[in-house]
């Protein structure tokens, strides 16, 4: 029989926390035997923070002695906790390893190929289709760090409303092949600006800012991510220009 455990938790009609949640899996994932205690209401939940002189819930017991909340049993157990400030990458790589398996799958669905020119063009589009419903679910936010650098938006603020509309705008009509003139001219323009901006903020003035490629608040850095992202746009737009 493994180790015991015992857990206090928010389990509440209009509230269950997840974190609580999170701990007890984690304690039988890792063999404890868990006594499960239910916090059903918040004035219970006051009283045994209180008691126990914390400020938060869950609160984990191995053996009578308290380890803490959730983070804390996994430093206790030796697993990693995330940092929210940490820069990370993990944004980027699942939408464009999201839309290259759309791609390929349209790609499938129309001609049993999975990588064709046309699929190359899907995956561009898909993507900046994607980046464009990261932006526009919280607009202000992807606003306001997309004005930390980008040079038309600085002179012009509407243009950092406008943008994420004009990259689903010519994404969408890139998937559908239609009005190709009128993506392209569009795309060209976004992405120019934009690849322009990230490489004079990056490379030429050595700044250490976020990226709102994949909307606001979020920790992926400005630089090749971003850079790609619009020379992508720039390539699609002279691809479908040479070839219509």
């Amino acid at each position: 029989m493994g180790q015991k455990a015992t857990i206090y938790r928010m389990v509440m009609k209009e509230h269950i926390c997840p974190f609580g949640l999170k701990a007890r899996d984690l304690l039988v994932r890792n063999g404890f035997e868990v006594d499960d205690h239910w916090l059903r209401t918040r004035e219970q939940t006051d009283a045994f923070m209180r008691e126990q002189g914390v400020e938060t819930t869950p609160q984990v017991f191995i053996q009578g002695v308290r380890i803490g909340g959730h983070d804390d049993l996994r430093r206790y157990l030796g697993k990693p906790v995330r940092n929210p400030n940490e820069v990370t990458y993990q944004p980027v790589i699942a939408v464009f390893v999201v839309a290259a398996l759309m791609a390929s799958a349209t790609g499938w669905a129309a001609s049993h190929s999975l990588l064709t020119a046309q699929v190359i063009k899907w995956f561009i589009a898909f993507s900046m289709c994607i980046l464009a419903i990261l932006k526009l679910r919280d607009l202000e936010s992807f606003s306001n760090m997309f004005l930390g650098y980008d040079l038309l938006a600085r002179r012009v603020v509407l243009y950092a409303y406008v943008y994420p509309f004009a990259e689903a705008f010519a994404g969408v009509l890139m998937i559908a092949g239609a009005l190709t003139w009128l993506a392209a001219a569009v795309a060209l323009f976004i992405g120019s600006v934009g690849a322009w901006s990230v490489f004079q903020a990056v490379y030429m003035e050595k700044r250490d800012i976020k990226c709102a490629c994949v909307g606001g608040g979020s920790n992926v850095p400005l630089g090749f991510v971003s850079l790609t992202e619009n020379l992508m746009m720039v390539v699609m737009a002279l691809w479908m220009g040479f070839s219509s």
